[in-house]
């Protein structure tokens, strides 16, 4: 009898574990919280040993097909161009694929044969019950079911990591940053294609990215730690127009009014996940439920595609699961650990603190082809 696993998310280390356990035998269901997969948000990238995971899952050629350079046009103030810059198109990244977030997961999610691997949308885990040759788990809807092994791979706030292994403040480490994403296709900046506007200030930067399908704007902002609740809207809403409301520059007064009009704002802290150990018994965590390391290093992707597959290969490889979730963190943890120290680097170049600090971020840029 195949051994059933549920997993909690359908983004990148979701949908990759269902591809790579189904592949291996496993009876897999996935359920997301959202009522259909998670579209939009800034490209991403594809980078390092990610490129090789994505070849041998069969669709590198079909992420190479939607691979574009987006440019960055750094404005002041006024709207006038400062300096123009092309990160992917900088020799240390050469090679890397640079895609549209939505345009992956679809790529990842057509892989994943819907006649075997049951995928639950609208719906999430309420209690996780362990046993010793199972875990119970009753949903938000539906029936109670029993499986296997559970995955938490359902982001920084994941429910299976708080279910588990406790509140998320137990592990979370904050750095300073809040941010916001909302769609914004009718602010004109006379830009069109893949092109990102920013536009940066003392712990402050505005962006407008525009895409194949429309743009998206952003807010981030430098401010300490916050008493927010991430599920309430309003309140995220009301956090932006105190931080931006009196600022006139550019076109932060069209972002913020997008944003305070917006159905679809998603508001967030700058944060990573330190746990001591990504597996407690039968269930395990991945990607951003386990180390979270913040779109500021540039690698949460990849990330989530290396853990999601090497989690799978060493179940497979290892007839007690124990062993291959040691092995899981063993290998993985420290290679988590690596990416997660680069953040202040990012945070530095795009939230410079000093007018020294945002001088040197133009400079970067300018030095760059």
């Amino acid at each position: 009898m195949k051994k059933q696993v549920l997993i909690s998310g359908a983004s990148f280390a979701g949908l990759t574990l269902a591809y790579w356990l189904n592949k291996f035998g496993y009876k897999v269901t996935v359920v997301e919280i959202g009522k259909e997969l998670r579209s939009g948000g800034s490209p991403i990238d594809v980078r390092g040993k990610a490129l090789d995971i994505v070849k041998e899952m069969g669709i590198l050629q079909k992420i190479k097909d939607q691979e574009f350079i987006h440019t960055d046009e750094v404005v002041n103030a006024k709207g006038e161009t400062l300096t123009t810059f092309s990160i992917n198109a900088l020799e240390e990244y050469l090679g890397d694929i640079e895609i549209h977030r939505s345009d992956l997961v679809d790529i990842i999610f057509d892989i994943v044969p819907k006649d075997e691997v049951e995928i639950v949308f609208g719906n999430s885990i309420k209690t996780l019950i362990q046993h010793e040759d199972r875990v119970d788990v009753s949903f938000e809807h539906g029936a109670d079911r029993s499986f296997d092994f559970v995955f938490g791979a359902d982001g920084t706030h994941s429910i299976v990591r708080k279910l588990v292994f406790g509140p998320e403040e137990n592990f979370k480490k904050f750095f300073g940053v809040y941010f916001a994403f909302a769609k914004a296709d009718h602010i004109e900046t006379g830009k069109s294609g893949n092109t990102g506007i920013v536009y940066r200030e003392l712990g402050k930067q505005a962006v407008i990215y525009h895409f194949k399908e429309g743009a998206n704007a952003i807010l981030m902002f430098r401010a300490p730690q916050l008493d927010w609740d991430y599920r309430n809207n309003e309140q995220h809403k009301q956090i932006l127009k105190e931080y931006f409301g009196n600022n006139t520059n550019w076109k932060i007064p069209e972002i913020l009014d997008t944003m305070l009009h917006s159905d679809n704002l998603y508001f967030d802290e700058a944060c990573q996940i330190h746990i001591p150990n990504w597996t407690k018994g039968r269930v395990a965590l991945l990607g951003d439920a386990a180390h979270a390391p913040s779109f500021f290093t540039g690698m949460g992707t990849s990330l989530a595609l290396q853990g999601a597959t090497l989690l799978a290969k060493e179940l497979n490889a290892n007839d007690d699961y124990r062993t291959a979730f040691g092995k899981y963190h063993e290998i993985f943890k420290p290679v988590a650990e690596d990416i997660q120290s680069r953040i202040t680097r990012g945070l530095k170049v795009q939230l410079p603190e000093t007018e020294e600090e945002l001088q040197a971020s133009f400079a970067a840029m300018t030095n760059n082809p």
